[in-house]
């Protein structure tokens, strides 16, 4: 409410005395710019109280401040007293006949009194609640009397705007709203501290460009303004502009300008949880909707955030929030349904994974999860457990529950993204645990020892086939577990070779054949027939396949296809795609490579060529030119350091302009500078060219690596399969069932480039879903709740073992040992490191009520047993 109108109505209000105060009770959490205002210039807020009090004709004020900040108590009784000494505070005020005198009320810490009228009832002595309005403080306020509240930031803005005028305060800020705001700048990013910016500069200024953008390289989720109160805003609004009007419109409110940052890792139902419960305790309890409305609405998001929530949940607690808004009393119960409706609003779908599929993305909300480690595995290994377990040197034991849901186990060993060692908590006092690691020290110990070689074979029912199209990672693993459901599967593929993606597209030097061929040995163990050079749509029909009596197709055929740059001169003799120089020589097949070469991309795949072609002994210098920076990369780290150690060069922020060829052959590139602007929808900054930076770069070859995508072409109106513009298979993304009856699809032909362990979980589900359909049954996802299968006593850490409890490294083969050969870099942990980082675990399983009540449970019957 603007500040002149209300001084206007209490200077014309009826009555001789009348008061001013300063609002110091700065509540809520992560907020602190009274506190530093106070601290800092504790004068200002004096003379703008003497101002407000001179313009109203009060001779009293008061200033009510927090008892939790001392040194701002202590600052401002100096200022009192100073400014008595010099006659500013007093009777007859510099001789102009006016008196004034301010007083210091020391507040409880409860935060509903940052509410005006319980602000006003502390004063007084009684207990701080809030009272019906209208009548309002201007009119009847503290003792009764007209009273006028303004907030620290506004009083100590006062002596500004006097003195400078009205005009100069106007031209800051938007047309509704004037001036400056200070907001206190926290969470997940950069530079936190105190900002005062003008209003209307957009949530994108602040945070990115003020705040630095975010820590740990990770992708900004939502901002929460306004505290408690406040709404979350999410990344699609980083561009609004910070406003009164524009934040309200938002979902949110400026409040006192508290302004939160949180990463991919925060969640958004754990975050609105947070501050109802911070409200709960709060609520001065007087008025009903408040007092019961939020312990409801708690206890409804509590149910989600522990498994326990239904989907109408979701209709009740908005109806709820609604009515508590809307019947409350005072500004607190008025905007404590704020978080709720603002992640309703815009963070629907993470309530749902927590209903529906028993999923906390951000792996936080204990009683659904396991440990972050397993809940956020596509596959759901237990890291924990194996973990556990090689501290405990139960290497076997910790190769079974490896095998027990990951048939890759090896292959996942060396190749998986590790999405685990994201969420792993022990990377929040300083790196994570090596958990793909720790699982390739199993599998070699495994493959080493002749331990689980073979598959068990399952029961076989002597009647029922299906046919898998594609022998990549999501097609074996679908056979594989179809095959231990008795059922007869036999795996057509296209290629000469078994394994897809993984054969033909990831260097040995990354993943050893003998290693792949051990896993799929494994599968094929456990009764699968695979035929190769054997093409869908060349070879065989989807309807021949139901013809010879397959009662279910899963297709699984990859994402083999290169896209193209789409720039002048792309079809030159000497530019490749990236996956043809990969299978070639993967495949031993001859091709041609120049002597100076570039990679375009930032991949996997492009890090992939690179260091492939480089290991060919033919180029003299290999170079990758990728339109963002290293923090932008999205292959994995350890491989973008290993292609600098050996030589490889990366041009960050270029992008390749035009191919310049004589006589159709390739012979030099034309690339363009780029620059980073604004956070785009990936989290990332978006490149766009610098004018006039062109240059060029003399090249005999250049391998195109920017992405792939499925190559459909086999797939015709009469298969009954919907493509999409970006040439994948459309199906249910929860069973992978398509439109046709009895045919499925997953893996990158559904999802496009995408990790194997997510191929691994794909083919998973869909077995379930392929078994579901043949036996008759409703094809639905199954979500539980994910529990370790074993309990496994925790060890003690002697204190020498916590100080030096460092990530243990991997060893390498050296840069000289890695020149013309496919040697594999990684060397693998020894025994004696793999017992001391496996001891580094937190064992995060422990800590759950449910999942204590289960371990427990476990101990009295099973210990170290699996159940």
């Amino acid at each position: 409410f603007p500040t002149g109108f209300k001084w206007d109505f209490c200077r014309k209000a009826k009555g001789d005395v009348k008061y001013v105060i300063c609002n110091a009770d700065e509540g809520d959490p992560g907020a602190y710019m009274d506190r530093s205002l106070l601290e800092g210039n504790p004068h200002s807020v004096i003379e703008g109280l003497v101002i407000g009090a001179y313009a109203i004709g009060a001779k009293e004020g008061w200033i009510y401040v927090r008892n939790e900040y001392p040194l701002a108590i202590k600052h401002i009784l100096k200022a009192i007293e100073q400014a008595w000494k010099l006659r500013l505070l007093g009777n007859d005020i510099l001789g102009s006949g006016f008196d004034f005198n301010i007083k210091i009320v020391r507040g409880a810490g409860a935060f509903v009194c940052g509410e005006e009228t319980a602000l006003m009832y502390s004063i007084e002595g009684e207990r701080g609640i809030p009272r019906q309005r209208p009548p309002f403080p201007v009119r009847k306020g503290l003792f009764g009397k007209p009273t006028n509240i303004n907030n620290v930031e506004t009083w100590a803005n006062v002596p500004k705007i006097i003195e400078k005028g009205a005009n100069w305060f106007k031209e800051i800020g938007t047309e509704t709203s004037k001036g400056t705001k200070i907001f206190s700048l926290v969470g997940k990013v950069k530079n936190t501290g105190l900002v005062e910016v003008p209003m209307g500069m957009t949530l994108r200024e602040v945070i990115f460009d003020i705040g630095g953008g975010m820590l740990d390289g990770k992708g900004f989720k939502a901002v929460q303004t306004g505290g408690p109160s406040g709404g979350c805003i999410p990344k699609e609004l980083l561009d609004l502009p910070v406003d009164y009007e524009s934040l309200t419109k938002a979902g949110s409110i400026m409040g006192s300008g508290g302004m939160i940052v949180m990463d991919e890792q925060t969640c958004m139902v754990d975050v609105a949880k947070y501050f109802l419960n911070f409200l709960q305790d709060e609520s001065c309890g007087k008025c009903f909707s408040c007092r019961k409305g939020i312990q409801k609405m708690l206890e409804i998001v509590t149910d989600i955030t522990e498994g326990k929530g239904k989907e109408e949940d979701l209709e009740t607690l908005e109806e709820l929030a609604y009515v508590v808004k809307d019947v409350s009393l005072c500004g607190l119960g008025q905007t404590a349904p704020n978080p709720v409706l603002a992640t309703l609003r815009y963070f629907k779908d993470e309530y749902i994974d927590h209903i529906k599929k028993k999923k906390c993305t951000a792996a936080v909300c204990n009683e659904i999860i396991s440990s972050p480690c397993q809940h956020t595995c596509p596959i759901d290994t237990e890291a924990q457990v194996y973990i556990a377990l090689i501290a405990k040197k139960k290497y076997k034991k910790a190769l079974e529950i490896i095998k027990k849901d990951n048939p890759f186990a090896s292959v996942l060993s060396r190749v998986c993204n590790h999405p685990c060692e994201a969420k792993c908590r022990a990377s929040e006092g300083g790196e994570p645990i090596a958990i793909r690691n720790l699982k390739r020290f199993v599998t070699d110990y495994g493959l080493k020892k002749g331990l689980m070689l073979k598959a068990e074979s399952g029961k076989k029912n002597g009647k029922d086939k299906v046919a898998i199209v594609g022998s990549g990672p999501a097609g074996l693993t679908c056979g594989y577990y179809l095959a231990q459901k008795g059922y007869k599967v036999t795996v057509f593929e296209k290629l000469p070779v078994v394994g897809g993606m993984l054969t033909v597209a990831i260097p040995e030097y990354r993943l050893p054949k003998n290693i792949l061929d051990a896993d799929i040995e494994y599968i094929k163990s456990a009764g699968i027939e695979i035929k190769t050079n054997s093409e869908l749509g060349k070879d065989f029909s989807l309807d021949s396949l139901f013809e010879e009596g397959y009662k279910a197709v899963f297709i699984a055929t990859g994402a083999h296809k290169s896209l193209k740059l789409n720039i002048p001169g792309e079809d030159s003799k000497g530019v490749l795609p990236s996956m043809k120089v990969l299978s070639s020589i993967n495949l031993g097949k001859e091709i041609e490579i120049g002597k100076r070469v570039g990679v375009v991309g930032g991949g996997n795949s492009a890090v992939d060529a690179a260091r492939a072609v480089l290991r060919t002994g033919k180029p003299e210098s290999v170079t990758i030119f990728y339109r963002r920076t290293v923090a932008e990369m999205p292959a994995f780290k350890e491989e973008v350091e290993a292609a600098l150690e050996e030589g490889i060069k990366i041009e960050f922020l270029t992008v390749p302009k035009n191919i310049i060829s004589d006589g159709g052959n390739l012979k030099a590139c034309e690339f363009i500078k780029m620059k980073l602007v604004d956070v785009d929808k990936s989290g990332r900054r978006r490149p766009i060219p610098i004018e006039g930076s062109e240059f060029k770069v003399e090249l005999d070859t250049l391998v195109v690596a920017i992405s792939e995508q499925p190559d459909s072409s086999y797939v015709k109106k009469e298969t009954g399969l919907e493509i999409s513009k970006w040439q994948t298979i459309v199906v249910d993304p929860e069973t992978f069932a398509t439109h046709r009856e009895g045919v499925f699809a997953g893996g990158d032909v559904v999802t496009g480039p995408n990790t194997v362990v997510d191929a691994v979980a794909t083919g998973k589900i869909t077995a379930e879903s392929i078994d579901m359909f043949i036996n008759g049954r409703e094809i639905k996802r199954e979500y539980k709740i994910t529990k370790p299968s074993m309990y496994i006593e925790p060890v003690e850490l002697s204190e020498e073992e916590v100080l030096e409890a460092n990530r243990a490294q991997m060893a390498y083969l050296s840069v000289d040992d890695r020149k013309n050969n496919f040697k594999e870099v990684e060397q693998g942990f020894s025994e004696e490191i793999a017992i001391k980082e496996a001891r580094r675990c937190l064992r995060c399983d422990l800590e759950t009520k449910d999942g204590q009540k289960f371990l427990e449970s476990l101990k009295e019957v099973a210990v170290g047993q699996e159940v």
